[in-house]
């Protein structure tokens, strides 16, 4: 298509409320799904990142499963979790979950063991040494894995929207494919593109200002 035309199908859909319904789907799909994982997957890396014993059996699991295709658990998660929200959300939280939790443990390890050794040289115990020396040493470095997280999220939006979606951005784009609406595949993509953009630009954002 035309970027003339491109532009015009984006203004109609933003016109009728059909893009603006989409994009609040998807982003609701992508927060939820984001969410979950830096909830269970931050935690899961520092533990690794710090403790041999979790390092040693949660490590070779998450490297086993990051390299497995997410589209191709969408069958499965059909069967699992069934085929409402949840499935949609789960797609985006198996395609970061285990990319997190490594890159956590590595921002974990990456904090200087001089502080850690200072810390007890000064009489603090395990718990404290976590949490009030190796978590604020690792947070800036802990942001810009959030941010780059984000990005993945995105990137698995048309996947999760596979599983007999009937809304939201990724639907969009497939719809239009069946029609070869090549101006909607575009104008969907091109939509995709600017709001990952912008949640890119936020954590950058944050991560300054923080």
């Amino acid at each position: 298509p035309t970027p003339l035309s491109v532009v015009k199908y984006v203004i109609n859909s933003i016109k009728d409320g059909v893009l603006l319904a989409n994009m609040g789907i998807s982003i609701y799909r992508i927060v939820m799904g984001f969410i979950l994982a830096v909830i269970l997957g931050v935690p899961v890396g520092i533990l690794v990142g710090t403790f041999k014993p979790f390092e040693a059996v949660v490590r070779p699991i998450s490297e086993f499963i990051r390299y497995m295709p997410v589209p191709a658990f969408v069958p499965l998660i059909m069967v699992w979790v069934g085929i409402g929200e949840s499935a949609k959300i789960a797609v985006i939280f198996i395609g970061t979950f285990f990319q997190l939790v490594l890159m956590v443990a590595d921002d974990a390890r990456a904090v200087p063991d001089d502080l850690i050794y200072a810390s007890y040289t000064l009489g603090t115990n395990t718990k404290t040494a976590i949490t009030k020396v190796l978590i604020p040493a690792m947070l800036p470095r802990l942001m810009e894995t959030l941010r780059m997280m984000i990005g993945w999220a995105w990137t698995y939006l048309v996947s999760a929207e596979l599983v007999a979606a009937s809304s939201g951005l990724g639907y969009s784009i497939l719809k239009a494919q069946r029609f070869i609406k090549t101006d909607a595949i575009f104008g969907g993509i091109i939509v995709i593109g600017l709001l990952g953009l912008i949640t890119d630009r936020i954590f950058a954002f944050a991560n300054k200002k923080l």
